[in-house]
């Protein structure tokens, strides 16, 4: 069960999109996906028109069991929902005298059953993102073409870094470039420039599509809403890479 998040803490870079419709791809290619929304705004059970029900937050606080939160949205892809109530969880994280960073590995111990665990965390740097990098095995960044994502782009790894010392065997799978337009000069320029600083783990881009942000408004992932797409295309080569480099 290979676990894996969708994280940086810049917004507007399309970690959920990331994470959903990779995830779908997945699914649709037979394997069995788990999404774990560690994010407040819970934008995954909303991107694909379920009903969130009892998630993370009653899990962590001790409400709900992990059976009763896998959400099944779609047939080989199940659903923990995020939400408001993670508030709440990130000061019972905060409170935690030892082992703090361990309290989301100790809420899915028991997990079982996927192929792969995809999590989509917060734009943000707080204890439940820390929580969810000392939970997975790697990590993927989406990073969108502006130059404000690109400044930020190495802080964060930075911050990662730090994490990686109290976390062995914490891998950066990869960067994600999103909202790439071949059209536009700027856009050229930056991912140039990710390729020239990070060339061993920049993966394909995804280019910049309408469908994609469509698409959750009618509850549907890229494959149903638009599954001819440039937005379905590019997210079907990124999951199929993903199957290849396990």
């Amino acid at each position: 069960m290979k676990k894996i998040a969708f994280t940086n803490a810049k917004g507007g870079v399309a970690k959920t999109t990331t994470c959903v419709n990779i995830g779908a791809g997945l699914a649709l290619a037979g394997y069995r996906i788990l999404l774990v929304d560690c994010d407040s705004q819970g934008q995954i059970t909303k991107s694909l028109g379920v009903q969130a029900g009892e998630g993370l937050a009653e899990l962590i606080q001790g409400d709900a069991n992990l059976e009763d939160v896998q959400i099944e949205a779609r047939e080989n892809l199940f659903v923990i929902a995020g939400g408001g109530a993670l508030s709440g969880v990130k000061r019972l994280i905060s409170r935690r005298e030892m082992r703090s960073e361990m309290t989301l590995s100790e809420a899915l111990e028991k997990l079982q059953g996927y192929d792969f665990v995809l999590v989509d965390t917060a734009p943000s740097w707080d204890v439940l993102n820390i929580n969810c990098l000392f939970y997975v095995d790697e990590i993927l960044i989406p990073v969108s073409m502006e130059v404000l994502a690109l400044q930020g782009i190495g802080d964060f790894l930075g911050r990662v870094e730090e994490v990686q010392r109290y976390r062995e065997g914490l891998l950066i799978r990869g960067i994600i470039p999103t909202f790439y337009d071949g059209r536009v000069k700027k856009s050229a320029e930056i991912l140039e420039q990710l390729e020239r600083y990070f060339p061993d783990i920049i993966w394909p881009a995804v280019r910049y599509n309408a469908r994609l942000s469509e698409a959750p408004g009618f509850g549907q992932h890229i494959f149903e809403y638009a599954r001819r797409s440039n937005g379905a295309a590019d997210y079907a080569r990124l999951a199929q890479r993903l199957t290849k480099e396990r």
